[in-house]
């Protein structure tokens, strides 16, 4: 049997006749990418199993200059394929990357697809457009004129003071942002999900337009001097000599970047610091998290925006457009740019998460207190049905506290005791409670370090002082912090594995910023995904449309079972929410604080539910097993039994269909163990979980090769060697087998060298033909 293509291969075709073709053509090495991954591939997550799907390649990516302004995309095929056989996937990459022209080829012809004019047309090798024909057609469409093509392309981006360079959606915001400038337009919106360098963004964006001369004096406002300091510390550190924090009243104006919260630019009425400085004063306002101060109207914000109306104006936030932020869109625009929370873990960015939905059965029954029932401090408890947007602002059940801290030390004991944990309370009084509960739950780590768990509030000057230490992935303790709403945003925490939600969320945005604290990948500490752990059935707005990033999975409930009560806890007088200064106000759409906070104890509180859930692509609450849900994505992949079949043996290695699958989000590792089918090869288990057919064993398939006396065709020696191939088979699996190197190894030593092994089967091509013949055998159906 021989194992040749007469045609050539995509690696042939593109050594010998495209790459030739792009380079006659003009195009620099500088300007030509080849094999230009532009995505890492999602990280998939089945049970703790953790693998990577397959990374975005485009074959050529093609720049106007190195590394800016991408101009082309270049798909190859082998020979095998016509030209236009990759043209569709050029014109997907295209559009992904924002590039205007895509090309195919299978070295005979190129076709280009003109995304300008929407035109198509074959190309001869000899006619590939030059990078001065592409850019021509580029400007002579969109009509600039040299200032404007001098702002679009000059300078280079900032790129000295570490190795990072821009990913490719931040190369778009970065670019688009520059070509909306040249054209004219001074309000403008990016729309980037937590995690995905919004502010490194704005860096390059800054940078440019200094060194461009469009801007001279930059003004950066957040509302967290966490924001602030976390900006100038990192990724505006390069500017550092000539950049500055607004403080107190005096306004210095002799640098070009400056650096404030808004609330210290906006003052109150009548007393208003930024009037210091003259209207045309900056260039250039970037509004971090601009959803959170809103541009309406009667706002801080807009007071210090339209005095500087004569700046281009960069808003920058996380959230979509919803009702709360609605004025943003009104004040910017529409974004010119949106990079979404889905789109970020689909491309293997940000982390993904699995949700554990855990129900107590006072939070589903509610509670109720005798007739005249008084708290713990005397008090008459109105006589009213307690349920759980009530619990731990209107009323305290110890019990509940205590509950809900043994469901984080279980999950805690279970996925490692140094997880960075966040949990989010109803308020300081609630976060408090929380913290003492969860100390007296780990005791043991808190004797060795009592920053073990902390308690990170507006009011707490001890727990704010360790906030920098809890962010930091080489730093031990705090491991476990309990707040309300001061981390809720800017809290850049790359390696959080577990966020508790404890408080009923209302709001879409709040609900993304939260959530947006678990989102960074960071695989060198372990964190490749991260679990959020609600208590309040927040995760209902997993199924708001606004709401663009989907869990890996959802489980309802403790999979072991109700959890003990505790121990009664001391109670905490309570403490009203104090705002970090200056602190922005309150989401307009959250309830005010009940005047009377009641407190009991002796309350029975359990676990109840337990069901695993997954949300399908249309945010719809399914329930599902885990068996389920790869037999689905099987299917997805394989839509007959004769189709799986028909794959798996013409495979050349069957290591393929198994990793495709994984892509998939098939990991059969965790399926062998989840069926209780660990004895079977992968095969039998697809065969079994996605087709409801028989499997068999290995041994029972070495059995049955035997029986069929396929061996007796090769001479003594060869049957010896075959027989250990089986042995290994049943021992290791198929893809031991495939692999020539298992010839290196015991038993097969005692034969010879792999040369001398090959040549006992007429040699190396005999040989690969007796293992693709074994191999079929192997899988042949009764």
């Amino acid at each position: 049997m021989e194992y040749k293509n007469s045609k050539l291969t995509e690696e042939d075709v593109k050594l010998r006749f495209i790459t030739p073709a792009i380079e006659q053509a003009k195009w620099e090495k500088l300007q030509i990418r080849m094999e230009y991954y532009f995505t890492d591939g999602p990280v998939i997550v089945r049970g703790k199993t953790v693998a990577r799907g397959k990374p975005k390649k485009a074959d050529y990516l093609l720049h106007y200059k190195d590394g800016q302004i991408p101009l082309a995309i270049v798909e190859a095929k082998d020979e095998a394929h016509t030209a236009d056989n990759g043209l569709q996937q050029a014109m997907e990459y295209a559009e992904i990357l924002h590039v205007p022209f895509a090309y195919s080829s299978n070295g005979h012809k190129f076709i280009e697809h003109d995304f300008l004019t929407g035109t198509e047309k074959e190309l001869s090798l000899s006619q590939f457009p030059t990078p001065y024909e592409l850019w021509n057609r580029f400007v002579n469409k969109n009509k600039y004129n040299e200032k404007q093509l001098q702002i679009i392309t000059e300078p280079d981006y900032f790129d000295s003071f570490s190795s990072k360079t821009p990913r490719y959606y931040q190369h778009i915001a970065i670019n688009t942002t520059m070509e909306k400038i040249a054209e004219g337009r001074n309000r403008l919106l990016l729309v980037m999900a937590t995690g995905t360098g919004k502010t490194y963004t704005a860096f390059q964006i800054v940078w440019k337009l200094i060194k461009t001369g469009v801007a001279h004096r930059v003004l950066y406002l957040a509302d967290r001097n966490i924001l602030i300091d976390q900006t100038m510390q990192q990724d505006f550190k390069p500017f550092e000599k000539t950049m500055t924090k607004i403080q107190g009243k005096r306004m210095d104006s002799a640098y070009e970047v400056y650096m404030s919260l808004y609330q210290q630019m906006a003052g109150d009425e009548g007393n208003e610091p930024f009037r210091e400085f003259r209207p045309e004063f900056f260039d250039i306002i970037i509004i971090d998290e601009c959803h959170r101060g809103s541009a309406k109207e009667e706002s801080q914000w807009r007071r210090i925006l339209d005095y500087f109306s004569g700046a281009i104006q960069i808003g920058m936030t996380a959230t979509p457009k919803a009702d709360e932020n609605v004025n943003n869109y009104t004040y910017f625009g529409e974004p010119i740019y949106t990079y979404s929370l889905k789109q970020g873990i689909d491309d293997g960015f940000l982390a993904p998460y699995k949700v554990i939905r855990i129900s107590l059965d006072r939070d589903v029954e509610g509670w109720r207190p005798y007739k005249g029932q008084l708290d713990l401090n005397g008090n008459v408890i109105d006589d009213k049905e307690y349920n759980v947007t009530d619990f731990d602002k209107k009323l305290v059940i110890d019990e509940r506290t205590q509950a809900v801290a043994h469901c984080i030390t279980k999950w805690l004991k279970e996925n490692g005791r140094f997880s960075k944990t966040i949990v989010f309370c109803v308020d300081i009084d609630h976060a408090e409670r929380m913290c003492r509960a969860l100390r007296n739950d780990n005791q043991d780590l808190v004797v060795e370090n009592s920053k073990y768990i902390m308690r990170i509030t507006g009011d707490n000057d001890m727990g704010k002082a360790q906030l920098d230490y809890f962010i930091d992935a080489n730093e031990k303790y705090p491991a476990v912090v309990t707040t309300s709403k001061l981390m809720s945003t800017g809290v850049d925490c790359k390696t959080c594995k577990l966020i508790v939600l404890d408080n009923v969320i209302r709001s879409i945005i709040e609900f993304k910023q939260i959530i947006g604290r678990g989102t960074r990948l960071n695989p060198e500490h372990g964190k490749e995904y991260f679990t959020i752990m609600d208590f309040r059935d927040s995760c209902r707005l997993f199924a708001d449309p606004d709401f663009d990033g989907d869990p890996v999975d959802i489980i309802d409930g403790d999979p072991d079972g109700p959890l003990p009560n505790g121990p009664e806890e001391p109670t905490t007088p309570e403490s009203p929410e104090p705002p970090e200064y200056p602190e922005p106000p309150e989401s307009p759409d959250e309830p005010p604080y009940s005047a009377v906070k009641y407190h009991v104890n002796g309350v029975e509180v359990n676990v109840v539910n337990e069901r695993a859930q997954y949300y399908d692509t249309d945010g719809k609450l399914i329930t599902e097993s885990l068996i389920d849900y790869n037999k689905r994505n099987i299917l997805n992949q394989y839509a007959t039994l004769d189709n799986f079949i028909q794959s798996w043996n013409n495979a050349d290695k069957k290591k393929a269909i198994v990793e495709e699958l994984a892509e998939r989000g098939v990991l059969l590792d965790e399926l062998h163990k989840e069926s209780g089918k660990e004895c079977i090869d992968d095969f039998d288990l697809i065969m079994h979980i996605a087709f409801d057919q028989k499997p068999l064993t290995k041994q029972e398939r070495v059995n049955n090769v035997k029986k069929r006396g396929y061996l007796y065709k090769y001479s003594d020696v060869c049957q010896k060697v075959l027989t250990a191939l089986l042995d290994k088979y049943m021992d290791e699996g198929i893809f031991e087998i495939e692999d020539t190197r298992v010839l290196d190894n015991s038993p097969f030593k005692e034969f010879g060298s792999p040369m001398k092994i090959a040549d006992l089967f007429g040699g190396k091509q005999q040989y690969m033909y007796a293992m693709h013949e074994l191999t079929q055998q192997i899988y042949a159906q009764l």
